[in-house]
Order: structure tokens, then sequence, then C-alpha cells
């Protein structure tokens, strides 16, 4: 037989209403109430109830057949017995319309043809044996039935509004698109200043400074990528019921504004720095897209606040942090920029501003933020400087930069001596110290710390001092005087003066800033200060005017820098406040100290001071923060708990003080806030003795008390921990799994995750494949949250498939999801991504699952090939 169409032998009086038999009937409208109409929800035949028999789908078949071989001729060549196997063959593949994964309207863009190729292939089988006659007459009718069947679609009512529909919703995703090209394409008239700009904030802000690499040199400077450690942020989702982690740079990926606290050191201008650079470049990284096209504005509160200046207006933005091109700056360029929506505004720093002015600089992000809405927002705080819901009015939202988990501190001891080129000769025994030392193991919770540990771990080859105090005495030792004499530097005829002089002078720079709510000083006022230090220093004034030593210990102290010239800052305000403290101490202004100590920006100072000062001083200080908070109603519970974290650095106490010093402590406990709970935290492991609970707790105090002792972070937490596992509040059971990586991995997980109590559907959060196996271990469990980018394998192979039921990625996975079929009771997927859209087609083979979870700002791609019975979920 030739090929020829059947279509055109076959007229559509008598195909039609036979085809039109295949389907149900649907009202008018665009059939968007259960869409997409799948061609399988459209069938007559499928279903319990059907409405159209096998027998009749069979009468249908052999007429086609019947009328296709006719009209061909070859119905004589055909044996009756070929032509009852080509209406098998033609009823089993209009059988298969049940089972076709899509709508009518992509089966209509399809073409007859490949339907009909889709139907004919998914039955094979049933063509075997058959001669190329009858082969050819069945490809013939299915091909005819396929151009009625999509000439049907379109003739049903609801084809054209659905149409429709799909293209208005097609054209309105590529506006989107555009419109977000558009909105993030600077003018042709700011397009070369944008590019100055952007070189400038990759070079001004693409090198980190760490502590202990040749310090007092331009090697100081790491290349930021190098240098960038991932650390995660913390905050509670939407209600407040339920603790939320994500990495640090992902703050800003589905949220716009957000006040991001973290302890001194913790890595807030790191990361500033890192999103700053991100944003800057045209090759962003996929995982930072959200960054792409928007323009860094970098305000270091510190610098803008120098000598009581007033905060900037926008158009001073860049003049004020010194930029060396801000007079290039189109006119209007800010406002076009802000306006748009295409500032990444990074206010780094509150807590370096007096408490008196923060107020001041609260109503001025207010007034840009109700100017500027549309904008990205970063601001940064020390923990205690600014009061829960401090910007809750504008909509920020609140997280907390974590300590480093252990794989953090492994990292970068690891990664600090690749750089310093002693990765094999100290770091691995860096590694086992700080994990077989519990006071080491304390001290390592941020970058600061690590890399102080790091360097004085090479230095003083494989010497490390105990505690906080000791640790900074030989980090100043290291970096004023053993470094360049050991080094060679000093030449005949050079400046010299002794690490006892410099550290005078400088803690009287120190002791400056902190009096003057400070972090920066004017040059001028150095020099004068150093020059009235001087006329009772006579063998340091011998060495040179009171600028040439300034000069002197700005370039070889390692201490001092200067961020914009003629201006001086410490290289982190903790060594500021170390020096300031052994300055008051010396000067014995106790009740100086003591009078300030409520204020925030004097924490830090009084601890040290403290650690500074001799048995009776010590005695004198927190007696007067105990008699201060007796009688302050307002600063009672900063005053005694920062009297009871003095306690950690004071190595020699009289012991009445100590007991009263305890006593009003074990009021303030259990905690009732947030804040409550860091400065608990910040006392130290000796308030893990002085938790309640869980019995007589509430809800809220249970929680908060986990917070504390997950917040301590040393293994010593973790009995106190063991005791909330069986705890009825969800969320206290959620932050007991979300804790896991701050603590050793088998003991942790033996004491407090074997025995959690897994109702309410709680997710165990997984950090790593030594997590994950650990799990495997215990039976594995129903929910699982994956925080790293573990390969597909590992899941696989370490998840229990008959235990897994809800499955959250937090991590950047990119793979298709075909894979998770292999987890039969899986019914609840989350991906929480900071890419702008993921393809979530694979998905369609993994028959279990019933709901999606998508963040609101992420695009699906390929959802339309999704069953019905696939929910998908907008969050937060």
């Amino acid at each position: 037989m030739e090929a020829m169409s059947v279509g055109a032998r076959l007229a559509s009086s008598v195909v039609g209403p036979l085809v039109k038999k295949l389907f149900r009937t649907d009202g008018p409208g665009a059939g968007l109430v259960d869409r997409p109409v799948r061609i399988s929800g459209l069938v007559s035949f499928r279903g319990e109830l059907r409405t159209l028999t096998d027998v009749e789908l069979r009468k249908i078949a052999e007429e086609l057949v019947e009328r296709a071989a006719l009209s061909t001729g070859v119905s004589e060549r055909l044996p009756s017995f070929e032509k009852r196997a080509v209406v098998n063959a033609v009823t089993h593949s209009l059988c298969f319309m049940e089972h076709i994964d899509m709508d009518d309207v992509q089966a209509v863009q399809l073409g007859h043809l490949e339907l009909s190729r889709s139907l004919r292939s998914s039955n094979q089988a049933a063509t075997i044996g058959l001669s190329s006659d009858a082969v050819l007459l069945h490809a013939q009718v299915v091909d005819t039935a396929c151009l009625h069947i999509l000439h049907f679609f379109t003739t049903r009512s609801t084809f054209v509004p659905r149409t429709l529909v799909e293209q208005s919703r097609r054209i309105e995703e590529l506006s989107s698109k555009i419109d977000t090209l558009i909105m993030r394409t600077p003018s042709p008239a700011d397009g070369g200043f944008e590019a100055r700009y952007a070189s400038y904030i990759s070079t001004k802000h693409g090198k980190l400074t760490i502590f202990g690499l040749d310090l007092a040199t331009a090697s100081a400077a790491w290349p930021l990528d190098a240098a960038y450690l991932s650390l995660e942020a913390t905050g509670t989702a939407a209600g407040g019921k339920m603790p939320l982690t994500m990495p640090a740079e992902h703050v800003l990926a589905g949220r716009a504004r957000v006040l991001l606290r973290g302890v001194a050191g913790s890595g807030k201008t790191t990361l500033v720095q890192w999103l700053a650079v991100s944003a800057a470049r045209s090759d962003v990284d996929e995982h930072l897209l959200y960054l792409h096209g928007l323009v860094p504005f970098v305000l270091p509160m510190r610098s803008l606040t120098r000598a009581g200046a007033r905060l900037p207006a926008p158009d001073e933005f860049l003049s004020a942090v010194g930029c060396p091109i801000a007079h290039a700056q189109p006119t209007g360029w800010y406002d076009r920029v802000l306006t748009a929506g295409r500032g990444l505004m990074l206010i780094d720093g509150i807590d370096e501003m007096p408490e008196e002015e923060r107020e001041e600089a609260r109503n001025w992000l207010r007034d840009l933020v109700g100017s500027y809405p549309k904008n990205h927002w970063l601001v940064t705080s020390r923990p205690s400087a600014v009061q829960e819901n401090w910007l809750a009015s504008e909509k920020f939202t609140e997280l907390d930069l974590a300590p480093m988990s252990r794989d953090d501190v492994a990292a970068f001891i690891k990664r600090w001596h690749k750089a310093a080129g002693s990765a094999d000769a100290y770091g691995k025994e860096l590694l086992y110290a700080v994990r077989a030392k519990q006071e080491l193991d304390r001290l390592a919770t941020n970058p600061l710390m690590c890399a102080l540990i790091c360097a004085l771990h090479r230095d003083r080859r494989g010497y490390l001092p105990d505690g906080r105090k000791e640790l900074y005495d030989a980090a100043l030792s290291m970096l004023l005087s053993r470094r360049d004499r050991e080094r060679g530097i000093y030449k005949t005829g050079d400046t010299r003066i002794g690490e006892t002089h410099q550290v005078q002078l400088i803690q009287k720079l120190a002791y400056w800033l902190i009096r003057n709510g400070r972090s920066e000083m004017d040059a001028k006022d150095v020099v004068d200060l150093l020059s009235q230090a001087l006329t009772s220093m006579p063998r340091v004034a011998e060495q040179g005017t009171a600028r040439q030593i300034y000069h002197h210990l700005l370039v070889r102290s390692g201490l001092l820098i200067e961020p914009v010239e003629g201006t001086m800052q410490f290289i982190h305000r903790t060594f500021q406040d170390y020096l300031g403290a052994r300055a008051a101490v010396e000067s014995l202004d106790f009740d100086f100290l003591g009078g300030n100590a409520h204020l925030d920006q004097w924490e830090d100072v009084v601890r040290m001071a403290v650690a500074h000062a001799r048995p009776a001083e010590r005695t004198r200080l927190l007696t007067g923060l105990i008699e201060r908070g007796d009688s302050s109603k307002d600063t009672r519970y900063r005053l005694h708990l920062l009297a009871a974290a003095c306690l950690d650095d004071a190595t020699e106490l009289d012991p009445e003080v100590r007991t009263e010093v305890q006593r009003r402590a074990e009021k303030l406990i259990p905690p009732r806030s947030v804040d409550q709970a860091r400065a608990l935290a910040d006392v130290g492991p000796v308030v893990l003795e002085l938790l309640p609970g869980p019995e007589g707790l509430t809800p809220d105090e249970a929680y908060f008390t986990v917070l504390a002792a997950v917040r301590i972070g040393t293994d010593a937490a973790i009995p106190v921990l063991t005791r909330f596992r069986a705890a009825e509040e969800k969320r206290v059971r959620a932050e007991l799994a979300l804790a896991w990586a701050r603590f050793d991995t088998d003991r942790y997980a033996e004491e407090v995750i074997a025995d959690l109590n897994e109702d309410d559907c709680l997710y165990f959060v997984v950090s790593s494949s030594r997590e994950l196996r650990t799990l495997r271990r215990f039976g594995g469990r129903s929910y699982l949250r994956i925080t790293s980018p573990l390969g597909v394998e590992e899941i696989r192979s370490h998840c229990v498939p008959d235990r897994l039921v809800g499955l959250c990625i937090a991590a950047d996975m990119r793979c298709s999801w075909e894979w998770l079929d292999m987890f039969p009771r899986l019914v609840e997927l989350t991906l929480e991504t900071p890419l702008p859209e993921v393809d979530v087609s694979s998905l369609k083979d993994v028959l279990s699952l019933r709901v999606l979870r998508v963040p609101a700002t992420v695009r699906t791609v390929g959802d339309d090939v999704l069953p019905p019975t696939l929910r998908i979920i907008r969050t937060g």
C-alpha cells in the first residue's frame, strides 16, 4: 500500500463524531479552575465511572480502521486477523491518552503527527509481527485520529479563552523579565560612571585584612574570594514560631530589608564587603543573581559620624565615605538609581555610633526608606546596641549572625594556614587543639578570634596561652615588637619605640575614642594627643616629632589604619576596647567605668577592665555594678548580667563578691526574650549551671532558655539541652535540631538527636555528610532539612527510603529531581533557593509528591507539566 494521507480520504463528518465520543463535554469559560486542563482529564473512558466503555472504545477503533482500509484500497489485501490486530493496536493507542502528561493547548502546539508518534511509541509491541501494510494502516489511522482530536480541542468553548490566558501569561512573564532588565540597566548617561564606580567598589572592598598575616605589610590584604567564609544567619520564620537559618549572603534574597545583629568580630563588615563586591561584578555568581544590576552603597556609620558630622543626604553618600570619583557622578544619578529600586544600601555598624545619636540615625533611616522604598537594605549592629523591633515599623526582618560551627572553624583554620604557607606544619595540630581544649573551643566562635588563635599558634610554634586576656596580650606583643625584631626589619637610623611605650601611646588613643563615643579620630587630633603624651616620655620624643611617631605607629604597629586620608581607626574595635580598658585601669577611672557600664559601647570595655584589674580593683568594679543595678530599675538587668559576664574574666576574686554576683544573676533566669537570651549567652559557660527547666517553665521561657544554652556553644551545654528533648513546644525541639552543627557531631547525636521527639512534623537539620550518616544509624528521620550542597548519591545512600515524608533543600543544589521517586512516602518538598527561578518539571516523575513549597520570589519553570495532584505553595 502506498504511503498516503488517510485524513484526505476520511471525511470529517465521519471521523469527527467518532473522535468527539472519546472526550467529555465541558461548559463555557476559560477552564482555569482546575488548570491546566490535562488531556487525561478530558477523556471519557478513564476512571471507575466510565462514560465510554471498553466495548464502545473498541467499536470506535473498528470503524476507524474499517473506513480507512476501504478508502485506501487495502481492505482486500489484509486478512481478517490482521485487521483485528490493527483494531487492537489503535484501541491501545487511543487508551494511552489517559496517561498523556500535557494539556490541550500544549497538544495543539505539538502538532498531530508528534502527538500520534507519542501515542504509538507507547504501544510498540502491539504491531510486532504485523505486515508492513498493517503497520502503516495503524500509523495512518492514529495520525488521522490525532488530527481530528486536535481539531476537536480547538473547537471546545474553553480552548480559545485558555489559549489567550496562556499567551497572556507568557507575555506577562516576558514583560516582567524585560522590566527587571530595564529597571536594573543604567541609562546611557550613567553607564560610564557606574562602570567606574563598580571598579572602585571591587578594588576598595575586594580585599580583606586577615589578622596575623604580616599585618605590617601589603600581604595583609587577602583576596576576598579566597578569604570569605559563608556563615549562617538565624532568626524566626513568619509568626515567630519556628527557627530559621540561611547562608548569611542570602539574607536579602527574598527580603528587601534586614537588620543583622552580630557580636564583635563575627563577620558583619566582611559580609557587607562580600555583598558590595558581588553586586559590583558583571559576572555575579549564580546563587547571588538577586544582586545583579544593583548599585552598592557602603555606608560605615563610624565614618559617617566622625567629629559629630550630620548624617549625609543621598547625594553626599560617595563623598562622605571618601570615594575619589564622587565629584564625577552625573547630576541626579543617585536619585535615578534609588527611585528605580536599584540601590543596595549597606549600612554597617549602628553600634559604632554614640548611643545618644542612634535615635537620629533611626530617623535618618526611616526618611531614606520612606523616600526610596524599592531598594534592598541591610543594617548591621552588635546585639545589645539596638532593641528588638528597632526597625519593625519599616518592615525590617531581624536576623542574627550565628557563631561559627565546628565545620566553619575547621574551614577557616585550613584557609588561614594555606594563605600563610604553613598548612602542613601547624594547621592539623591547631585543629586538634581547638577540638580538644574547651577553652579554645569556646573562644573560636568568630573569624576575628579564629585568626588571632591561628596567628599566635604559628608565631609561638604551637604554644597557645589560656584565656581571652592572655591571647590579646600575646597578640599585642607579636604585633608591636617580636615580629619586626625577629624578621630583621629595623635598620640603622630607623625609629625604634619599645613595646611598652607603643602600648602606652596607642592605649591613650583608644581611651580617647571610647570616652568620646567614637570609632574614628581625625589625624590632627591624633597628633595633638601624641604631642601631649610625649612631654612625659622623653626617650620616645627623641625619636621624632609627634607626626613622625604617629606615622611609625600607623605603619609598624599593625593596630592602626587610615580608612580615609586624614582619619585614624583601630584595625578592629575589639583592640580599641581592650587597650582603652587597660588605660582606664591604669588611670584608676573605676567610677567612670561604672558610670558608663549601662551603655552598650562600654560593655566589652568593662569586662576587659575587670581582666586587667588587680583583685581589690575587681572587687571595687563589680561591687559598684551590683549596687548601681540594685538602685536602678531601668538598668538593673543589664548591669547585673554584665557583672555575671565579668566573672569569666576575673581570675582572682573575693568569694563573697562572686556569690553576690551569681545570686543576682539567678533572679534574671529564665530568660523571657531574645535579648535576654543573648545577654545570658554573653555571660559564658558559668550561666549553664543556673539554667532551669524544662519543668515549671512557660513555652516562651523554655524556648529562650534553650536559645541561651545553644548560643554559649560549648559541649558543656549539651547536658542542659538534653533535658528539653521531649518538650511539647515544637519551636524548642526545632531549635535543638537546628543547633546540631555547633556541637560535637556524635555526642550531640547520641544525647540529643537520638531521643528528640519527632511529633508535629519536626524537621531535622543536616549540614554535613557525617550528620546524614549518623541519622541513618538511628533509623533515619521522616522530615529532613538539608542546609549544605550534598551530592544526590549521598542523599540517596544515607536517607531511609521508606521513612522520608518531608524534605527541605535549603542549599544550592542544582539538579533534576526525578531521583526523589526512590522515596515512596515523600509527600512534601520545600526548595529554599536564592535563585530567581528553578526548574521543577522533573518532579512530574515523583508520583507520591503532593505539596511543593517554593519562595514567593522564585519563578518556577516547568510547573505546567506537573500533575494536578501536586499543589504548589508560595512561602514568605
